[in-house]
């Protein structure tokens, strides 16, 4: 639980989000994921959410993510999709050619609050993918506390 400038008390929640490319295509290297996480937390402060924690593989990535119980995750995570599918094949041209009739995500997504698990757990949890015959196979991106 965490206080607002009133002294007010904010219960404030942990999610994890996974998201994969549509039909899991293999095309999520190191500058695009980095390109990925700059869309969301562009997009993240509309909506009260707070990056903590990003990953990824070839095919998917991994978010941590904190908001307030009354955040519209559906609504953000839509716009997160939709924006960052619009910037990553205009700015990757190339990356089309990869893709089933344009489409960069899949419709569906995974989505968990990290419940009795700290987030700390979870953030282990991420660091952790995509790592292969123990050496780390993308890079781990931490998001620094504001």
């Amino acid at each position: 639980m965490q206080f607002d400038t009133n002294n007010h008390s904010v219960f404030i929640l942990h999610y994890h989000l996974i998201m994969c490319v549509k039909y899991r295509k293999k095309v999520i290297d190191n500058l695009i994921s980095d390109r990925l996480r700059e869309i969301f937390g562009r997009i993240a402060p509309d909506y009260n959410i707070t990056l903590e924690e990003w990953n990824h593989d070839t095919d998917h990535v991994h978010i941590l993510f904190r908001g307030q119980p009354n955040t519209e995750i559906s609504r953000f995570i839509n716009a997160y999709k939709s924006a960052s599918s619009r910037l990553i094949k205009k700015e990757f041209p190339a990356i089309r050619k990869s893709l089933w009739k344009e489409m960069f995500w899949s419709q569906s997504f995974c989505l968990l609050t990290t419940g009795g698990v700290t987030a700390d757990v979870i953030r282990q949890y991420i660091q952790s993918q995509g790592k292969k015959n123990g050496r780390q196979g993308n890079s781990v991106q931490t998001v620094p506390d504001n």
